[in-house]
């Protein structure tokens, strides 16, 4: 039988999931003890069932690593015939790589964590890096953001659009997006001098008097799309907008994103989203269903393979 179960990192999410699935959400109990320790109860019964655990490694993401990994014990240890960590967004991706001494590759180590945790399977969203999915020995399902936000796109209609990579490691992500779009494509050379502070100084492409569509993974301080999205301006661009899987903005972020020349920022909820209000700049659009057919599917044993195709 399959069962989905969540954790506190995205419990909205997770209950669309399920509902989309057609299942109830398994039941759990997860507190603290008065020293921040946390436990972590399975209510209903998951003996030999097939486990699917919902959890974003987001906001709080030292919190939300550990109550996944204490959830897919529990799950182990109650005999759950297969655990899949279901991850919208996986945290500590950014560290991908030594890229100076005396640093870690903690995307690495968080996979080693789930693996020694049991799970037997991951399903992510969007990750950072492709090479993530190589840290793991177990099946990992890479699905991506794109086919959720192309359609809404598509329906914008937009004229004469140009996509733009912010730097030069999403250029791969912009390709695939101006394909899927049938739109040109731009790139912007930038300069980052900390971690949110970013200087855009090169424009490759021509953008003026046309639509623009900045694409990357992720965003917090927003800091590399607004710096962009000022170049651009400067080039001579019609309109501004950018399009990220995953939205971390904090307060630092909104601010930016309100001073910039974006007139829509367009993501997805795989991270627990702020309440904008009704003029806000940001569309949020949800994946709930993608990732409840990528389960149904993993579950019957079929291929997923088709929910990376667009519809027409």
């Amino acid at each position: 039988m399959m069962k989905i179960l969540t954790g506190t990192g995205h419990p909205e999410l997770a209950e669309l999931i399920a509902a989309s699935a057609g299942v109830d959400l398994c039941a759990t109990d997860i507190t603290r003890f008065p020293d921040g320790e946390i436990f972590v109860k399975i209510v209903d019964n998951v003996r030999g069932d097939d486990i699917f655990i919902v959890q974003s490694v987001a906001m709080e993401p030292n919190n939300m690593l550990m109550e996944l990994l204490i959830m897919i014990d529990a799950a182990k240890r109650a005999s759950a015939q297969r655990i899949t960590a279901v991850l919208p967004y996986y945290g500590y991706a950014r560290q991908d790589r030594k890229d100076q001494p005396r640093v870690p590759i903690t995307a690495k180590l968080v996979a080693n964590l789930l693996v020694a945790a049991g799970a037997n399977r991951v399903i992510c969203v969007d990750l950072h890096a492709q090479q993530i999915q190589g840290f793991f020995d177990i099946p990992v399902d890479h699905l991506y953001g794109s086919p959720v936000i192309v359609k809404y796109l598509r329906a914008l209609k937009l004229e004469d659009l140009v996509v733009v990579s912010p730097d030069a490691g999403g250029l791969k992500m912009a390709d695939s997006y101006s394909k899927m779009l049938d739109s040109g494509i731009a790139l912007v050379g930038k300069q980052r001098k900390s971690c949110d502070d970013v200087v855009a100084n090169h424009l490759v492409g021509d953008v003026t008097g046309r639509n623009t569509l900045l694409v990357d993974d992720m965003t917090s301080t927003a800091g590399t799309l607004c710096a962009a999205a000022k170049l651009l301006e400067r080039a001579g661009a019609k309109s501004i907008r950018a399009a990220v899987s995953h939205s971390l903005l904090a307060e630092k972020g909104i601010s930016r994103l309100q001073e910039s020349p974006i007139v829509e920022l367009v993501t997805t909820n795989t991270i627990p989203q702020r309440d904008w209000g009704n003029d806000s700049q940001v569309t949020v659009l949800s994946v709930a269903d993608l990732l409840a057919e990528a389960i149904i599917r993993i579950h019957n044993g079929q291929s997923v393979s088709s929910l990376f195709e667009i519809e027409k």
